[in-house]
């Protein structure tokens, strides 16, 4: 799957559109994906809120997982787990996802969720979470 191939499949999602997510990279099992801050994820405190930063990390592992089946199939989440490490402060989330072992029926996946503080490039970084999720792999026509 290259970049744009990956957005298209990022897009096939309101839900993401609507966020703005962006994926900026992609290889064999790995994704990385932005999401700029907007006020409307926040908070009450002020942070990033924690489905938006849960969201950010499913949807990414499960496109990681989606770089390694074969045409015809979809990845759904199975189960998800998500550790919330410091509050999340920033002008962008940034996550890294990635497949820790590919498989016919069930993929495991692992994530990190970055928040990004000043120019893209010469910024600040905070891991802010840690996610783990196993992708049940299904044919499409049964998704």
């Amino acid at each position: 799957m290259d970049l744009e191939t990956l957005r298209q499949f990022f897009h096939l999602s309101p839900f993401m559109r609507d966020l703005g997510v962006e994926p900026t990279a992609v290889s064999v099992g790995r994704v990385t994906a932005v999401l700029p801050m907007q006020d409307r994820f926040r908070q009450h405190s002020g942070h990033a809120h924690a489905g938006v930063q849960t969201t950010l990390a499913d949807h990414c592992m499960g496109s990681a997982a989606q770089t390694q089946v074969a045409d015809g199939f979809w990845v759904l989440t199975a189960d998800l787990k998500v550790s919330l490490l410091r509050p999340a402060d920033g002008d962008r989330l940034v996550c890294e996802a990635w497949v820790i072992k590919p498989g016919r029926t069930l993929s495991f996946t692992e994530a990190e969720v970055w928040a990004e503080r000043g120019p893209e490039g010469a910024s600040q970084r905070t891991l802010v979470l840690k996610a783990s999720a196993t992708m049940a792999v299904v044919a499409r026509d049964r998704a």
